[in-house]
C-alpha cells in the first residue's frame, strides 16, 4: 500500500531513540523527508547515521529541548530551511518519573507539565502556519495507553497525557477546515528504554532475571508479547498519510489489547 508520503516533510521530536526514532524510521521508509529532533547531540548524531545507513538520505537532525519555547520555534525553522516545507509534526517526549503522590513536589508537577503537555502545545503552535500551508498537515502526539487504563504510579504522566487528549480533540476541530488533522497514538508495553527503566527495572530489583521479567510482562498482554518499536512507528506513518485523511481527533491504542477500557 502506497501511503502517499513520498516527498512529505516531517519533524519528529524525541527522535534519537525509542518510539520517536521508530516513528522517524517508518516515515523515512515511506519516502518522507525527516528532521529528527533531540536534546542530546551524540544520540541525535547516532540516530541520523542510522537513518542514512538505511538509505534515507533525505534526513537531518537538530537539537531541541522540548521543554523550551525557543527550541520549538528554532526546530520548526530549521526543518523548513532544510527541506522547504513542513507537513507532519510528531510530538514525542520522554515521560516524567513514576511514583506515589506524596513523592512529588510542585517542582515535579511543573517539570511534568513542561515536558509532557506544554511541549505539544508549543511545537504545534510553531508548526501550524506551515501545516496549514501544506493543505494536508498532520499533528501526531505520542502518549500512553494510561489515558484510558489507569497505570499505578503514572500519576504525573497520566495527568499530563489526559490534558494532551483534550487539547488534541479541540484543536482538531479548529484546524480541520485547513486540512490539518490532529491525532494521538497511545503506546502500551512497547519494549523501549522507558519500559526498561520503569517496569523492568523494578522487577529486576526484586531478584528476577531479565528473561523472567520480560516473560511476566508479556503474560499481561493478550498477544503474549511486548510490542516492537517498529510496530508503533507503522501506526504513526499511517496517521501521517493520505490513507488516514478522515481520521481526526482520535486516540489510537497500540498495546496488543492490554488496555481494558471500552472507549
Amino acid at each position: 500500500m502506497d501511503l502517499g508520503l513520498n516527498g512529505k516533510v516531517a519533524l519528529v521530536l524525541g527522535a534519537s531513540r525509542g518510539l520517536g526514532l521508530a516513528s522517524a524510521k517508518a516515515l523515512a521508509a515511506e519516502g518522507a523527508k525527516v528532521m529528527i529532533a533531540s536534546s542530546n547531540r551524540d544520540n541525535a548524531s547516532a540516530a541520523l547515521a542510522d537513518l542514512r545507513a538505511a538509505g534515507h538520505a533525505e534526513a537531518d537532525a537538530t537539537l531541541a529541548d522540548v521543554r523550551l519555547e525557543s527550541h520549538a520555534d528554532a526546530a520548526v525553522k530549521a526543518t523548513v530551511e532544510r527541506f522547504g516545507a513542513l507537513d507532519i509534526l510528531v510530538n514525542n517526549a520522554g515521560g516524567p518519573p513514576f511514583g506515589r503522590f506524596d513523592q512529588f513536589s510542585d517542582k515535579h508537577w511543573q517539570e511534568a507539565f513542561e515536558l509532557s503537555f506544554l511541549s505539544a502545545v508549543r511545537f504545534s503552535r510553531a508548526a501550524l502556519p506551515y501545516l496549514r500551508r501544506s493543505g494536508q498537515g498532520r499533528i501526531i502526539n505520542v502518549i500512553s495507553f494510561s489515558v484510558r487504563n489507569a497505570v499505578e504510579g503514572s500519576l504525573l504522566s497520566t495527568s499530563m497525557r489526559m490534558g494532551v487528549v483534550g487539547f488534541s480533540k479541540l484543536l482538531s476541530r479548529e484546524v480541520g477546515e485547513d486540512g490539518v488533522t490532529v491525532n494521538n497514538v497511545a503506546s502500551g508495553m512497547i519494549l523501549t528504554d522507558r519500559i526498561r527503566e520503569s517496569r523492568l527495572k523494578a522487577m529486576l530489583e526484586k531478584g528476577m532475571t531479565e528473561e523472567q521479567a520480560l516473560r511476566e510482562l508479556a503474560g499481561e498482554v493478550p498477544l503474549r508479547r511486548l510490542g516492537r518499536p517498529d510496530e508503533f512507528g507503522s501506526v504513526v506513518a499511517f496517521l501521517a498519510s493520505e490513507r488516514a485523511s478522515y481520521v481526526n481527533g482520535a486516540t489510537l491504542q497500540v498495546d496488543g489489547g492490554l488496555g481494558l477500557g471500552l472507549l
